[in-house]
């Protein structure tokens, strides 16, 4: 699935143009999803916490049960080499990915030492601010009991899928989820923090979603600058009740919420403080 423009894909030793194929149709991954993936960002000629995704893609592959052919360290480095393909101050998505080629003979779990891995990255424009729609999705998330919430696995993403889907369906950008316990976990593809007389409040890790790597940095920005932060257990009346609501995730970084359900929010101070906070790091070299 292309996300936007130009596309290079690093594969078998080689960097290749455009959407490259990588995975044959008898191969595990094809027909029992077992991929994992990490995402980072190129913009405005940086590429803030890239370390941090590297060392995920290795950390979700042990998850799920692969023996990582790469480094950290080298997908560090194919990251670099292959943004210099791209103009300095593209807007770019850098995905590095890997799968499982065999299963064991005619059981469903993986040969840990048949993983495949790509680097792809593509020119993605930056979200604008301004319009963001939240609601709240009829779905849930599965408890850690459930489904592997700790890698950042392809197979978690058919659920996230219909709850984007839903979302827009009835005409907004993305939706609030629930855990089976009723706590609020995060949107579909993002994190979420409320605003409340000043103080921040996200929803605690409890394993029904990731501790995301922006989520992580926009907290210690804000502690940092004095703001109080509260990693708690929410629930949909928090959200309700809020002066802000805002997310951070990989592809917008830290984006205010303009409206949630039928009630536009007021102004949007500490999500775009937030984000300020954010960019001024990114485009430092602290981190």
């Amino acid at each position: 699935m292309a996300l936007g423009g130009k596309i290079v894909t690093w594969f078998n030793g080689t960097w290749h143009d455009g959407n490259t194929p990588i995975i044959g149709a008898a191969d595990h991954a094809s027909w029992l999803g077992s991929t994992v993936f990490d995402g980072a960002r190129q913009f405005e000629g940086v590429r803030p916490d890239l370390m941090l995704n590297c060392e995920r893609i290795v950390h979700s592959a042990q998850v799920m049960g692969m023996i990582s052919p790469v480094t950290a360290q080298q997908v560090f480095a194919l990251s670099e080499e292959g943004c210099k393909m791209f103009a300095p101050d593209a807007a770019l998505y850098i995905r590095p990915m890997m799968w499982a080629n065999q299963g064991t003979p005619g059981i469903i779990d993986i040969v840990p030492d048949s993983t495949g891995f790509c680097m792809c990255i593509e020119e993605l424009p930056m979200p604008e601010v301004g319009a963001f729609s939240l609601t709240t999705s009829p779905f849930r998330r599965p408890r850690q009991d459930m489904a592997l919430t700790t890698a950042k696995a392809g197979s978690l993403y058919a659920n996230n899928g219909r709850i984007m889907a839903d979302a827009r369906a009835r005409g907004f950008n993305n939706a609030l989820s629930l855990d089976i316990d009723d706590n609020v976990a995060e949107t579909a593809s993002t994190n979420v923090f409320a605003v409340k007389d000043g103080e921040v409040f996200t929803p605690t890790p409890n394993g029904t979603f990731l501790n995301g790597l922006n989520r992580q940095r926009v907290i210690k920005l804000l502690r940092a600058d004095g703001i109080k932060v509260h990693e708690t257990s929410m629930v949909l009346d928090d959200f309700h009740t809020a002066d802000e609501i805002f997310c951070t995730g990989n592809i917008a970084k830290v984006m205010p919420v303009a409206k949630f359900e039928d009630r536009k929010m007021g102004p949007t101070k500490m999500g775009t403080h937030a984000r300020d906070l954010y960019w001024d790091f990114a485009l430092s070299d602290v981190g």
